[in-house]
């Protein structure tokens, strides 16, 4: 069997890896002041933070429309047995939704949505999974459960440096942005039922980021499997460097890396995010 494997543009993947892997993008657009762009195509993440603060309006994303994805899918079965679509979190985005609604629209080539419920390098992890494993021959079906397996060993959180954008999204009240912004407030986020949502409210971003350390910590004395760690930044390259040094002399059994928060994520938590996510390694 024949596996193709598709994803959105939210997993920000480099698109040397995404050829070399012969892995399908799918952009997600992002709206700035009445014009669209296609995420990581027209829009680089440092293009859209260069614009953040000229921005007019809050700027809003959505998801690849359905005619994008069925062409898509379209030419891959001609080549292809069976599709692997990972989406970023079904409870931000429609276009897990947007997937399964063309399942049967396909009857020669079977199409496997898959939900990663969350976004970017964890959804990333589960894509270049499924790439490798699609490369060793495995059935689409054992790709689809290994993947789900990787799903459920997945952590992530994330601080944000300024509670602006959390605010205009709806997800803290105007009030408690004001009295978060001047008690120097970090919330740590996190994904939960698919959403993001507030995790913890910790004082000072040095604090914050020792807390997600912690969990990394506490969470590596449970598992009995190996863990690699990302970290992700919004336009913060030089504070994602020390994080992973950070993490590098605490845990040397650890793999870290280094991945962004693109312009459709960065909607929701703005410039200067942080986070630090792990996975089982699967590469050991």
């Amino acid at each position: 069997m024949k596996t193709a494997i598709v994803t959105d543009s939210t997993a920000y993947i480099p698109k040397e890896i995404l050829d070399a892997n012969n892995i399908y993008m799918l952009p997600l657009i992002v709206n700035i002041d009445g014009k669209s762009y296609r995420e990581d195509i027209d829009l680089s993440a440092t293009e859209f933070y260069e614009k953040l603060s000229e921005m007019r309006t809050f700027p809003s994303s959505s998801q690849p429309a359905v005619g994008e994805v069925y062409e898509l899918f379209q030419k891959l079965e001609k080549e292809y047995d069976a599709i692997i679509s990972i989406h970023l979190s079904s409870g931000i985005s429609g276009s897990f939704q947007t997937t399964s609604t063309l399942v049967d629209d396909f009857p020669d080539c079977k199409i496997y949505p898959i939900d990663s419920e969350i976004s970017c390098y964890p959804q990333a992890r589960m894509v270049l999974e499924a790439a490798r494993l699609a490369k060793l021959g495995l059935d689409a079906e054992e790709i689809v459960a290994q993947v789900e397996q990787l799903k459920s060993r997945t952590s992530a959180y994330f601080m944000v440096d300024d509670l602006t954008n959390l605010q205009k999204g709806g997800r803290l009240s105007s009030g408690a942005a004001l009295m978060g912004s001047m008690l120097k407030i970090k919330p740590i986020l996190h994904f939960e039922d698919k959403k993001i949502t507030v995790y913890e409210i910790i004082r000072t971003k040095k604090k914050a980021l020792q807390a997600i350390l912690d969990l990394l910590a506490k969470e590596k004395e449970t598992v009995d499997y190996p863990l690699v760690a990302t970290v992700i930044h919004a336009n913060r390259e030089e504070s994602a460097r020390e994080l992973i040094q950070q993490i590098e002399s605490r845990h040397p059994d650890v793999r870290c890396e280094m991945s962004y928060f693109g312009a459709v994520i960065g909607t929701h938590l703005g410039e200067g995010a942080l986070g630090i996510t792990w996975t089982e390694d699967t590469t050991k």
